[in-house]
């Protein structure tokens, strides 16, 4: 048995709702500020939806912050994780990943982790040691009622 690590935060839901949906509202970084359950995501530019690994894409935190983020880990409907940085800066090692595994025709069951085992930057270590599957849960559980209606 693995012993879970305390650097990887998971939480999922199987949603009422198809993976091309789903993955429509996360892969488009203009939608993720709809069902952002940290309540970090203020706005991304329209024309950013992922199509591929390599791509990077803009967004602004509330606190006014902006972030591009690398799409490291990508499927079409399947997979898509990035690693955020400051614009112009190598990212620090924290990585956001969302995985989408059709159940039947009509739900899929949708795991969101958040993995800061290689963050390098000690400014962001307490933030990220906060960071705790309730929050992820929150995400996945907005992103299933946008998904559902």
């Amino acid at each position: 048995m693995t012993t879970p690590s305390p650097y990887v935060v998971t939480a999922q839901r199987t949603v009422a709702a198809d993976a091309e949906r789903i993955f429509d509202l996360i892969a488009d970084p203009s939608l993720q500020p709809r069902w952002d359950g940290n309540d970090n995501l203020a706005e991304a530019p329209a024309g950013q939806r992922v199509r591929e690994v390599g791509e990077v894409f803009i967004m602004t935190l509330t606190n006014g912050g902006i972030r591009e983020n690398r799409v490291v880990e990508f499927a079409e409907g399947r997979l898509i994780a990035w690693l955020p940085s400051e614009p112009g800066d190598a990212p620090p090692g924290h990585l956001w990943r969302w995985e989408l595994e059709p159940v039947d025709a009509t739900s899929t069951l949708v795991t969101h982790t958040y993995d800061w085992s290689q963050l390098t930057d000690e400014n962001r270590l307490a933030r990220a040691s906060a960071t705790t599957s309730a929050e992820l849960q929150a995400s996945v559980d907005r992103l299933a009622r946008l998904a559902e209606s």
